[in-house]
């Protein structure tokens, strides 16, 4: 997946917001925050990591995920939101 298909979801950049701004949280709490159903945040969870960016760790039946902050995308898209949060201005 590209960079344009990455950001040309806005459910999808609000998760990636939402685990950039929160750190760890389990799927309901990033579809609360997110402001989308429970099967959109699902399915943007899935795919984001197949890409690899989002990483999910399971104790039993709880679904924790995170930015993989491992892999350089994923650094790329925390230093964007950092960016934005601070005003920074280029």
């Amino acid at each position: 997946m590209s960079l344009e298909e990455i950001l040309s979801s806005k459910g999808r950049i609000k998760v990636l917001k939402v685990l950039a701004e929160r750190g760890e949280l389990n799927i309901s709490e990033i579809t609360r925050r997110a402001n989308l159903n429970h099967a959109t945040t699902s399915s943007h969870l899935k795919r984001l990591c197949e890409l690899g960016i989002v990483e999910e760790k399971r104790f039993g039946r709880i679904r924790i995920f995170r930015l993989k902050k491992e892999d350089p995308r994923a650094w790329a898209i925390q230093t964007l939101f950092d960016s934005f949060k601070r005003g920074i201005k280029a």
